[in-house]
């Protein structure tokens, strides 16, 4: 299926027109629109009304391209059909309009305190597919916002999830290869469980090589900015940014939720995963910046900084653990470091010395790293954020 007289590209999710003969022709399109005809051609002119029925004609080397608007859901998309290494199937906004999908009306956003949501009904986008390029979709008020499971060599890009049910964006089971890229994903609570589950980010549940997170926001969730919660495979954690997690924001009663920026495993028993953190940063959580939740693996924790946070900056003292600290910085944490005997600290801050509190780095106005992201989708530009006066080579640089 094509757009009559124009061609379409598709690069994670941001689709560009050319003109006819500028780009390749390989690739069919089909365009969602909020006043489509699920009856129609799925071009340009005549678009698709659901995102799902796109989902649902699309194969490998395929794009869906959506056009802007509030998608309300009565039923969750559901993806299960895998693209292919050479040709993903790609899913994003047109031309970066806004694409809203909310799934308020779905049951499962409303579960009971107590209840379980059912596999299948996890996520406003459920997904159980490899081999796509998901995109510049903002996601609300699902029973998890984006859900994937047993998913390999997918690549999701700019993708805001907030005010969902439960965790703003989960991958678990095995699932290997997968890149989150530019995640906004806020205010996330799970009124069923009192806080005790929604994250901004979970990688958890499962194993699998070559996840990388990137480039990351995670605030205002009622748990934990990033956790790896039984996740028994290395997980790569770079240029991202967690703050004002764990705090009761909802009044619920009973209040469960953990508060920290990075939580790298846990589990009865931890598995042991070297999961790696650096260049990020973790401020004012109800909890510890970074915490090994009892995970005795070998972690790698370096260049970071945490500020401001209730607990400690970076908690790594489980019994056996051999964790690597290196040129992290703690400022004006309830406490910098907890290490345990085996951990390996070299060049933090607390290891060369000296005060360090608010005056001792150049900034802690929090505004540029809370502020809009570039028109590319980077992180804003913060280059006096918990910047050391006296030069030292510890922390993190945004």
């Amino acid at each position: 299926m094509r757009i009559v007289g124009l061609s379409v590209a598709v690069f994670l999710g941001a689709v560009v027109t050319a003109a006819p003969g500028e780009a390749s022709a390989a690739a069919s399109t089909l365009v969602v629109a909020v006043d489509g005809d699920d009856s129609a051609a799925g071009t340009l002119a005549h678009p698709l009304r659901t995102i799902q029925k796109a989902v649902d004609m699309a194969g490998p080397g395929d794009a869906i391209a959506v056009r802007g608007g509030t998608y309300t859901l009565v039923d969750n998309i559901t993806i299960t059909t895998s693209g292919e290494e050479s040709q993903p199937i790609s899913l994003g906004a047109y031309q970066g309009e806004r694409v809203v999908i909310d799934g308020e009306a779905l049951p499962a956003s409303h579960t009971p305190v107590g209840g379980s949501i059912p596999r299948a009904e996890r996520g406003a986008i459920h997904q159980e597919a490899s081999h796509w390029r998901v995109s510049g979709l903002e996601i609300i008020n699902g029973p998890y916002g984006y859900y994937c499971d047993s998913c390999d060599d997918n690549v999701f890009s700019r993708l805001t999830t907030r005010g969902n049910y439960e965790t703003g964006f989960q991958l678990q089971g095995d699932s290997s290869g997968n890149q989150i890229l530019d995640l906004d994903s806020f205010g996330n609570r799970d009124p069923r469980k009192n806080g005790e589950s929604a994250d901004g980010l979970g990688i958890k549940e499962g194993s699998g090589a070559g996840n990388v997170v990137r480039g990351v926001r995670l605030w205002n969730n009622v748990d934990d900015g990033f956790d790896a919660w039984k996740f028994a495979s290395p997980v790569l954690v770079e240029n991202t940014i967690a703050y004002g997690n764990g705090f009761n924001r909802w009044d619920f009663p009973d209040f469960a939720g953990d508060g920290n920026g990075f939580k790298l495993g846990g589990g009865t028993p931890a598995p042991s995963v070297g999961h790696s953190v650096r260049n990020s940063v973790a401020f004012e959580n109800a909890k510890h910046g970074v915490t090994d939740n009892g995970n005795p693996g070998t972690l790698t924790l370096s260049g970071n900084s945490t500020f401001g946070n209730s607990g400690t900056g970076f908690d790594a003292d489980t019994t056996g653990a051999r964790a690597g600290l290196t040129a992290n910085l703690a400022v004006s944490d309830g406490r910098p470091a907890a290490l345990g005997t085996d951990t390996v600290s070299s060049g933090n801050s607390w290891d060369i010395g000296g005060t360090w509190n608010d005056s001792s780095v150049l900034s802690t106005d929090t505004t540029p790293v809370t502020g809009p992201r570039g028109a590319d989708g980077s992180l804003p530009s913060a280059p006096a954020f918990l910047v050391p006066r006296n030069g030292a080579s510890v922390g993190a640089r945004l």
